[in-house]
C-alpha cells in the first residue's frame, strides 16, 4: 500500500492540536496545583488561628497570675454566731464610702505587712465626703479573758457613735459576749504574745493598725484586761479629742534599766542620747499612729537588738517619738499605775482595796502635768491593776464616784 505523504497543512493541524491538548493538560494540572496550594493554605490558617488561640489562652492567664493573682474566695457560709459572712455585692456595694471608711467586720486574712500598708494609707484631700465624728479606740491587749468586761459596758453605753473597741487575745481564744455587748464582734486577727519579747509590740502595732483601717477613729488608747476607767465617758472623750498632744510615756533613765539596756549595734541609726524609756501603756492621735505602723527601718533594729534584759515595749515608742515626733507627744501617760512596791510588776488591787476614797485618791493625788501647754491636775483617766475580785466593789462605786 502506498502511503500518502501528508500535506503542510495536515502537519500545522497535527500541531495545533497537540498544542491545545497540551496546553489543555498544563491548565487543568495549574488548577489542580491552585487548589491543592488553596486547601493546604486555608487548613494551615486554621491550624494556626487553632494553635494561636491556644496560646493566647496560655499567655494571658500565665501574666494575668502574675500581676493580679487569682483569689479563691470561699463560698458564702450561712452567718453563726462570731463567724464572718461574705457580703454578696449585688445586694451590698462592697467599694461604697461606707465600707472603705468604716469596715463592718474585723476579720480578715491579711498578714502584718498587708495589714499595715492598708493602714497607712491617708488620705491627701482635706474634707471628709461624709459625716465623720470622731470616734476614740478602745484597744485591749489581753490574753485572755476581760474579767472587768461589766465595769466597762456602763463606761460605754449610752455613747455608740463615738467610740470603737479592738481586742488582741491569744490565738484560738474567743471572747463569750452578747449580740448586745459593746465588745461582740470586736477580736482582732491575732498572733502569740510573750511578755518581754518583741511579739508584745507587735501587738501593740496590729491593734493601732487593725483600729486605723476605720477612718473615724481619731485617738488611739492601748488598756490591758486589768485597766479601768476612773472618769465617765463624756470626760475621757473630751479630754482626749481635745489634747493637741498625744499621751506616751518617754523619758531619759540614766540608769542601767534605762541606757543602760541601749544596744551599741543600734549605732549610727539610734544614739545613746536619744535613748528613751517609758510605760508600755499609751494613748497616741491619729497622725502619730500612721506613722508608728508605717515605720520599718528603726523597728527592726528594736526586734534585733532590743533583747531581754532590753525590753521593746518600754523603749521603742518613747524613742522613735522621741527622736522624729517629739513636739506631737506630752511625754507623759493618762494611765496610772502603783511601782511603790518594787519588784518587776506593779501592785495589783482586788476588792478589799477598793473604796470611794481610794479612786478619789488615783484622781487627785497631787500631780500636776501639762494639758495643752497649761498646768491641769487632771493627769489620769485610766487606772492599773485590778484584779477581777474588784469587779463588784468597782460596779458600786461606779455611779456615785465615776458617775456611769
Amino acid at each position: 500500500m502506498n502511503v500518502m505523504p501528508r500535506s503542510r497543512v495536515d502537519e500545522e493541524e497535527v500541531d495545533r492540536s497537540t498544542y491545545y491538548t497540551n496546553a489543555s493538560k498544563d491548565l487543568t494540572i495549574g488548577i489542580v496545583k491552585v487548589v491543592t496550594f488553596l486547601l493546604i493554605f486555608a487548613a494551615g490558617v486554621v491550624l494556626g488561628l487553632t494553635a494561636s488561640a491556644h496560646v493566647t489562652r496560655h499567655f494571658t492567664s500565665s501574666h494575668a497570675d502574675l500581676f493580679f493573682p487569682a483569689h479563691n474566695f470561699p463560698a458564702p457560709v450561712p452567718e453563726q454566731e462570731g463567724c464572718l459572712t461574705i457580703n454578696n455585692c449585688d445586694e451590698e456595694d462592697c467599694l461604697s464610702i461606707k465600707s472603705f471608711v468604716n469596715p463592718s467586720h474585723l476579720t480578715h486574712s491579711m498578714s502584718d505587712d498587708e495589714l499595715f500598708w492598708r493602714a497607712s494609707m491617708v488620705p491627701k484631700k482635706d474634707a471628709y465626703p461624709y459625716d465623720r465624728v470622731p470616734k476614740v479606740a478602745f484597744m485591749f491587749l489581753t490574753r485572755g479573758p476581760l474579767p472587768l468586761l461589766p465595769l466597762w459596758e456602763k463606761f460605754f453605753h449610752g455613747h455608740e457613735r463615738l467610740f470603737s473597741i479592738y481586742v488582741h487575745a491569744l490565738p484560738g481564744y474567743e471572747l463569750n459576749v452578747s449580740k448586745t455587748s459593746a465588745f461582740y464582734g470586736r477580736q482582732i486577727p491575732s498572733q502569740d504574745v510573750q511578755w518581754g519579747t518583741s511579739t508584745l509590740t507587735d501587738g501593740e502595732r496590729r491593734l493601732l493598725a487593725n483600729a486605723l483601717l476605720d477612718f473615724s477613729n481619731e485617738r488611739f488608747i492601748l488598756l490591758s484586761e486589768s485597766c479601768i476607767p476612773i472618769f465617765d465617758f463624756t470626760t475621757v472623750y473630751n479630754y482626749l479629742i481635745g489634747s493637741s498632744h498625744s499621751f506616751v510615756d518617754s523619758y531619759d533613765d540614766p540608769s542601767r534599766y534605762g541606757r543602760g539596756r541601749y544596744s551599741r549595734h543600734m549605732y549610727p541609726d539610734i544614739k545613746l542620747p536619744q535613748w528613751r524609756k517609758g510605760a508600755q501603756w499609751f494613748e497616741m492621735n491619729r497622725t502619730l499612729a500612721v506613722n508608728i505602723i508605717s515605720d520599718s527601718e528603726y523597728y527592726s533594729l528594736f526586734r534585733k537588738y532590743c533583747r531581754p534584759s532590753c525590753y521593746p515595749d518600754e523603749h521603742y515608742l518613747p524613742t522613735y517619738i522621741n527622736m522624729f515626733h517629739g513636739r506631737m507627744n506630752a511625754n507623759r501617760t493618762v494611765t496610772w499605775v502603783d511601782w511603790s512596791r518594787g519588784g518587776p510588776h506593779p501592785a495589783t488591787y482586788g476588792r478589799y482595796d477598793v473604796t470611794k476614797e481610794f479612786i478619789l485618791s488615783i484622781r487627785n493625788n497631787g500631780t500636776i502635768c501639762s494639758y495643752n501647754s497649761k498646768p491641769t491636775s487632771v493627769c489620769y483617766l485610766f487606772a492599773r491593776k485590778f484584779s477581777p475580785s474588784a469587779l463588784e466593789p468597782l460596779l458600786n462605786i461606779s455611779s456615785t464616784v465615776m458617775k456611769f
